[in-house]
């Protein structure tokens, strides 16, 4: 009762001072009443470190954009120019300019120079005095330049080689190595860039090239202040149990420069929940971390945000006032949002080992998605436009969550807006992947300013439902990734545990108890912290999530696949489109064994491992023609990703509610990768610029919310229904067998009052392979194909699914189609009627260079006429979609 009584005490002595100042009768008041800002983007003048080359470099932006926009060089994705282009990273570039300060200087307090990003080694120098340096792409500088700053100023950002920096950390770290020092040949890339704290995989990755940039590539501005400034605004729902209300913790960081407390009131009003508070307030110098927290009405039905396919994504508008002594006033307008997320570790019954899977508001959701990767190696090129084609392209092919992967870059503030508009899941990995990495106290207090900077910046969003503290850091030094001698392994092991436990850890336990975090993935969770952090088997199906890879084996056969917990990285290579590589190679490069076809592969052996796993069940391309057989290889290696895809994620989802010799209970598919960084073949299902592949298209019915999937086991087929739906609905199961050579099926069984369970996975028909043929007439397993689906009456179905009971390289009676289509435009979306004279495998429509995508695309043709629905991207026209259309099927390949 006490500290009640304080704090209205308080409460009355701020409103007290502010009616004063205000009948005091200034009329001005002592001091200008919010900050100034004064952007710095824009042009700059661009120098190497020899001033030989003098240009223009637009900010945000780095030196190999703007040498591509000046003319000095050609596009840095074609064909062979990341290698040729090394010298821009090598050498050191400098940005500079000059600008007036459009304030009297003498007014304020306090003027800082601030960069949202800098790439990363650089000394920042204005009117010839240097005022700060930089050596971490994912912090946020600020810069006092108070005593520096003039009238007109002269700033320069001389940037350092981020492969030369990392090279001189390297020597510098004495004490032992820090593997890996290098990454394959294969990938063609740069070293030690565990050594830098800067995107990983811009020194290459086995899915991308070697671009390590120099620039600016966030915002600059200048910002002049009395008093105090705001540096850090965020929201975090919670919601109490016991009293069944939600809450809001505000919290507030500022930059006091008063040598005085500064006293003040602070209201924040949400409209749509009836909700207005206000809260007195004390600003101490040097201790500018304020919270409060803001109770909602209980008699406010509030909606809360549900990740897509399972509720609404409702946000409600937030003002947040401040008004502080001297009339100094700061109005934020924000989204708030309400869910809550919880990891759930327990104890599963028949099973040693603990669950791993999510809560969301309560409801345990089944995580269907991907895994995304920097969308280009020039940040400055990612557009909103980009953003938001690659984010729709997400949810239209109902996936609910994507793993933002630790070797990129924590991704801009549109991208976080987007997934919380769209119902877009993130676990959000920090920047650390496949290496170790140095424990100096000059490492630690760089990584503990920018998880600190970061957890700040992004944890408003609701979108965001893990922290996970690297990528495969954990397994690396379980399985020695390194070939470490075992007597110096403790070393690393306690590197493992200072860097994510002891630091990120305890960063993330002070920032934000409003999520989970993991410490790696994969990893065993619980079980992982319960050996020290360091599990010995971080790859254990009993526990936490599962990374697995495997082209060797046939991709088809299922039981290769481990029944995890959570399957949050699996995949296979394809090649993009023709179109795509087209833009980036020349004639030369066309073949499927060209030095370019070579060159862009940066996964050892990766265009062999695609053939040869194309090849336990197709038929690979013979013919003379060496432009169609390249051609045709491009489309059998999309068809195998696809199909392989299609099968261990059914696989995923299939296992969710069972339990078999002690594994399952499968509660997530994440596959690799989503996206592309540039034109090359890789785990994608997007390709650079964001045409779909045909595994987009498969995902788009493999994640469907309802879908019958199908698996063999000892000759017996068996069919589960697979649903994500909030209730259970007793339906129809209609399995139909087609010969090759018939549009008409050769039998048709329907098997009524299924009853499909919410949420579940559960078998609904089974039937020895033997039965079902000779049932079915003359059927084999070489002649004939299964189709099945879902339907409640006049409610709604589930796509049709698809199950083959022999290779197609062995399929009898399969006939080329006479595909052909009509298209009509209806708006701005058109129509195409495809007809076909027989069933036809992956048939694969292709507009050219007309962007855009289809409803359904790669499908098995099975009925005489199907309707599909193109969305252009950019407006075109019929004739130009007539004259760029191409249709293929599998009876094309030859």
């Amino acid at each position: 009762m006490q500290q009640e009584g304080r704090r209205r005490d308080w409460y009355w002595f701020v409103i007290v001072l502010l009616v004063a100042w205000r009948k005091s009768g200034s009329t001005e008041p002592p001091a200008p009443p919010s900050p100034a800002v004064q952007s710095l983007q824009g042009s700059w003048r661009l120098s190497n470190g020899n001033g030989s080359l003098v240009l223009r470099g637009d900010v945000p932006g780095c030196a190999h954009t703007a040498l591509y926009q000046r003319g000095y060089i050609q596009d840095p994705y074609y064909r062979f120019n990341d290698l040729a282009y090394r010298w821009i990273s090598l050498d050191n570039w400098t940005y500079s300019r000059t600008f007036k300060t459009p304030f009297a200087v003498s007014t304020w307090q306090k003027v800082n120079l601030t960069f949202e990003g800098v790439d990363t080694v650089a000394e920042v120098v204005i009117n010839n005095v240097t005022v700060g340096r930089t050596d971490n792409m994912f912090n946020r500088y600020s810069f006092d330049i108070t005593n520096v700053i003039e009238e007109v100023n002269s700033i320069e950002v001389r940037f350092f080689s981020a492969v030369w920096f990392a090279a001189e950390q390297s020597k510098i770290h004495q004490a032992y190595r820090v593997p890996p020092e290098c990454p394959p040949p294969v990938q063609k890339g740069q070293c030690h860039v565990n050594f830098i704290r800067k995107e990983q995989c811009s020194f290459s990755w086995d899915w991308g090239p070697s671009f390590p940039t120099q620039g600016i590539w966030k915002d600059i501005r200048i910002e002049a202040y009395n008093l105090c400034h705001l540096l850090y605004f965020s929201v975090t729902p919670h919601y109490a149990q016991n009293a069944q209300q939600w809450s809001l913790e505000i919290e507030l960081d500022f930059d006091v420069v008063s040598s005085k407390p500064v006293a003040g009131l602070v209201t924040v009003s949400i409209p749509e929940l009836q909700t207005q508070q206000t809260h007195g307030i004390k600003l101490r110098p040097e201790e500018g971390s304020i919270v409060l927290f803001v109770n909602i009405s209980k008699s406010v039905a509030v909606e809360t945000w549900w990740p897509r396919g399972h509720g609404n994504q409702t946000g409600y508008n937030m003002t947040t006032t401040f008004i502080l002594e001297g009339g100094y006033k700061i109005e934020k307008f924000s989204k708030v949002y309400f869910r809550t997320v919880e990891l759930v570790e327990e104890p599963i019954s028949r099973s040693p080992g603990l669950s791993f899977y999510f809560r969301i508001n309560g409801l345990p959701v089944f995580m269907k998605g991907s895994n995304w990767i920097p969308a280009d190696s020039f940040q400055d090129r990612v557009t909103s436009k980009m953003l938001r084609l690659l984010l729709q392209s997400t949810v239209d092919a109902n996936m609910n969550i994507l793993r933002v992967w630790g070797g990129g870059i924590y991704e801009q503030e549109e991208f976080y807006d987007i997934c919380d508009e769209l119902g877009i899941m993130i676990w959000q990995d920090f920047m650390f992947a496949c290496a170790l990495y140095p424990t100096d106290q000059s490492h630690l207090d760089s990584v503990r300013a920018e998880i600190t900077h970061q957890i700040k910046r992004l944890k408003s969003h609701p979108s965001i439902i893990l922290w996970s503290g690297n990528n495969e850091n954990e397994a690396a030094i379980a399985s020695n990734w390194f070939s470490i001698p075992h007597a110096k392994l403790d070393i690393y092991r306690k590197d493992y545990v200072t860097l994510y436990v002891e630091n990120i850890r305890q960063i993330v336990l002070a920032e934000d108890k409003s999520r989970p975090y993991i410490t790696s993935s994969p990893t065993n969770g619980l079980e992982s912290a319960k050996e020290g952090w360091l599990a010995h088997k971080p790859y254990d199906t009993h526990y936490g999530d599962t990374h697995y890879y495997n082209y060797i084996g046939d991709c088809w056969d299922w039981t290769t696949y481990p029944r995890a917990r959570f399957a949050s990285e699996y995949g296979f290579q394809s090649w993009p489109s023709f179109n795509t590589l087209a833009k980036v190679s020349s004639e030369e490069d066309w073949s499927y064994t060209s030095n370019f076809s070579l060159h862009r592969q940066h996964h050892a052996e990766g265009n062999e491992l695609m053939l040869q796993q194309a090849g336990f069940h197709f038929k690979l391309p013979q013919g003379k023609d060496s432009l169609k057989k390249f051609k045709d290889t491009i489309y059998l290696t999309q068809i195998m990703q696809a199909q392989c895809i299609k099968i261990e994620t059914e696989f995923y989802r299939r296992s969710q509610s069972e339990i078999i010799d002690g594994e399952g209970e499968t509660m997530g598919a994440l596959y690799w990768q989503l996206n592309d960084i540039w034109q090359a073949p890789s785990w994608s299902s997007l390709e650079y610029g964001g045409r779909w592949k045909m595994l987009h298209y498969f995902a788009q019915h493999f994640f469907a919310p309802l879908l019958p999937v199908a698996h063999e086991a000892e000759d017996v087929l068996y069919i589960y229904s697979v649903s994500d739906l909030h209730s259970d609905y007793m339906m129809t199961l209609t399995v139909s067998l087609y010969h090759w050579s018939s549009l008409e099926p050769v039998c048709t069984l329907a098997k009524a009052n299924v009853i499909v369970k919410a949420g579940s996975a559960v078998p609904i028909y089974k039937k020895p392979i033997g039965d079902l043929l000779k049932r079915c007439g003359n059927c084999t397993r070489e002649r004939c194909v299964v189709t099945f689906y879902l339907a409640a009456e006049g409610k709604f179905s589930s796509p049709v699914n698809y199950h083959f009971l022999s290779s197609l390289k062995d399929a009898v009676g399969l006939q080329k189609p006479q595909l052909t289509v009509s298209i009509s435009q209806d708006r701005d979306q058109f129509q195409l009627v495809l007809e076909t004279t027989a069933v036809a495998p992956f048939v694969w429509l292709d507009a050219g260079d007309i962007p855009g995508r289809f409803s359904d695309n790669g499908f098995l043709l099975t009925e005489k006429r199907k309707v599909i629905l193109f969305y252009p991207w950019e407006t075109t026209s019929i004739k130009e979609l007539e004259e760029s259309l191409r249709l293929t099927s599998l009876t094309d390949v030859s």
